[in-house]
């Protein structure tokens, strides 16, 4: 007997047919096709509300329908993408990992954030490990380019960029806003419950360890869209 379909894999399917949907609305002048692509977006939502919280009588797409299509804009600008983030992996000079306590989850995570217009990514990695966590550093190198969706970090879609980072100074003092907790941790205690540590625990450390190695990603699925998660 085949395993259901499981949450990661409904988002990502919802998400994707909503960016057909999204993009289509924003080239298409034929009011036929207008109608097509509205009905693909409330089959999107669909599925989005029964990963979720389960269909019911009473379960509420629209909801999920009203944001996508606050995101629809002409020509170019109406290409659905994912967005873009960073991530920084900071490390002090006793080997030691900076990571914070997410106020919105508890999840522990290093520090991230959504990239800003005017800034260059590395820049932004500075700008946000310092506002959320006291700390300053500087970027060193690109370790890893992760898929949000595919890590289970959002229900949006979204590429990150993980930096490998240095702490230069400063002090752990943690943004009220967006951390319940920071702090400095080695690998053989790094506090719980942390996300998707499986894929980026081990290129971190090693990368504090002075090892080297080829920037990370996800493997392709193959096929792509029933590929293992």
């Amino acid at each position: 007997m085949s395993e259901p379909v499981g949450e990661k894999a409904l988002l990502r399917w919802a998400e994707s047919l909503a960016g057909v949907a999204r993009t289509g609305l924003g080239f298409t002048e034929s009011q036929y096709e207008r109608e097509r692509f509205e009905e693909v977006m409330q089959i999107a939502a669909d599925i989005k509300e029964a990963a979720l919280h389960g269909l019911h009588e009473d379960s509420e797409a629209s909801g999920h329908v009203e944001e996508w299509m606050k995101q629809i804009e002409k020509g170019i600008p109406g290409y659905a993408t994912p967005k873009v983030a960073v991530g920084a992996a900071v490390t002090n000079e006793r080997g030691e990992l900076l990571l914070i306590q997410r106020s919105d989850s508890g999840i522990w995570l290093y520090p991230t954030g959504w990239c800003d217009i005017g800034y260059s990514a590395p820049e932004v990695v500075v700008k946000e490990v310092k506002e959320e966590t006291g700390i300053d550093c500087e970027p060193v190198r690109l370790l890893g380019v992760l898929d949000g969706l595919r890590l289970g970090m959002s229900r949006t879609s979204f590429y990150s960029l993980l930096f490998f980072c240095r702490a230069t100074g400063g002090e752990i003092n943690p943004h009220p806003l967006e951390c319940q907790d920071a702090g400095w941790f080695r690998r053989d205690n790094l506090p719980a419950p942390l996300i998707s540590a499986e894929t980026w625990a081990d290129p971190i450390f090693a990368a504090i360890d002075g090892e080297v190695r080829d920037i990370f990603y996800h493997a392709v699925r193959r096929p792509v869209w029933r590929g293992s998660e």
